[in-house]
């Protein structure tokens, strides 16, 4: 499911959620530069290994993880492809903006980087524990984790709000359906992927799971407490932009 639009209006230009993907895009052109994508996950990426040692990487790479206090505030901008980086951006525009107007735009900033960092915490824990030396250095990059925490928000917040959806299922079709759903269907997803990850660490296809589940369940654990307004009511038809 690929949501294309919410039918929740916004009271102002949601300034930091455009910031936060302009730095996205220009960190992302970034590591397109130079020595490349592979280049830069290696070297600016966040590493568990970094936290609790050894780190096993390959001599040949000629790279040393960042303290972890670095890696885990660089890789949070990084990404690996232009998918990645794609849906990543479309799910932050979305839903990014009505936490930001619910927040405040200081405050958003400051728990966006919050959830991104609880993400990271959620997954090193889980590699740490239940995964090899190998595991642990291979590179943590992406900003799903704190996307994580915008979306778990949102679930809360919002839940009468509705999402404009691409489905794909053999066949396309575009829906609009409960945003509850939509962010229900999506966690449940993760935590089933992550726990099948655990059983068999090669099928999980690269991706941090659980920095997804640690992210948004700080988003729900969270938002109330720091929340400055609730956000705009949802419209019976959805904006245009």
């Amino acid at each position: 499911m690929l949501p294309l639009k919410d039918n929740v209006p916004t009271r102002s230009t949601p300034v930091v959620t455009i910031g936060l993907i302009v730095a996205n895009v220009i960190v992302w052109f970034w590591e397109l530069q130079g020595r490349g994508v592979d280049y830069h996950v290696l070297k600016d990426g966040y590493y568990p290994c970094a936290v609790q040692g050894p780190c096993h990487v390959p001599a040949s790479i000629a790279v040393h993880p960042l303290p972890w206090y670095e890696g885990a505030f660089s890789s949070m901008f990084m990404h690996a492809s232009w998918q990645h980086i794609g849906f990543n951006m479309l799910f932050l525009w979305i839903f990014g903006n009505n936490i930001e107007d619910a927040l405040g735009q200081v405050r958003f900033l400051g728990w966006y980087l919050a959830a991104g960092l609880a993400a990271t915490a959620a997954q090193t824990a889980v590699t740490l524990g239940f995964g090899n030396v190998q595991d642990a250095s291979i590179p943590n990059i992406g900003a799903s984790g704190a996307i994580a925490g915008v979306l778990g928000a949102y679930f809360l917040l919002l839940p009468r709000a509705r999402v404009l959806t691409l489905i794909i299922i053999g066949f396309i079709f575009i829906r609009e359906i409960p945003a509850v759903f939509f962010l229900a269907v999506w966690i449940g997803l993760q935590i089933w992927q992550g726990g099948l990850s655990l059983l068999a660490p090669s099928g999980g296809g690269g991706t941090a799971f659980f920095a997804h589940i640690g992210g948004f369940a700080f988003g729900v654990a969270t938002i109330m407490l720091v929340k400055k307004r609730t956000p705009a009511v949802p419209t019976s038809r959805f904006p245009v932009y």
